[in-house]
């Protein structure tokens, strides 16, 4: 019996731990929310002064309803995301935040962002 009780609860800390998988255009909706969200990558830039790394998530700048931030310590994890990524599937798991009206999710582990085995195309957002 204990050791049923045992499985029970680490079955029931797990699950509260699952994040929340939304659609990429909910992302304004989830504000201070952990969630999941796969979409395309449709382009990114490096800004080599500030060393940070943002990738346009959904759409093209400045339709993107997601901003991807990388700054230089999780940078050091990927291998030029702004270009490795672009046109790609991704998912990405983080914290939403707004920065001047856009969410945002920062990655600060490559974990965080993990990459759909599609092709890598760079189609218009449906």
């Amino acid at each position: 019996m204990k050791n049923i009780l045992i499985i029970v609860f680490c079955l029931s800390a797990f699950g509260s731990y699952a994040q929340k998988e939304i659609k990429v255009e909910d992302a304004k909706n989830h504000v201070g929310e952990t969630v999941r969200i796969c979409t395309k990558i449709f382009g990114g830039k490096f800004f080599e002064r500030d060393t940070l790394t943002l990738l346009n998530a959904g759409a093209y700048y400045p339709n993107a309803p997601l901003t991807i931030v990388i700054r230089a310590r999780a940078r050091k994890e990927f291998n030029k995301p702004e270009e490795y990524y672009k046109g790609a599937e991704v998912c990405v798991t983080g914290k939403i935040e707004m920065f001047k009206n856009i969410p945002q999710i920062e990655v600060t582990s490559k974990t965080q962002l993990v990459e759909n085995l599609k092709d890598h195309t760079n189609e218009e957002p449906k």
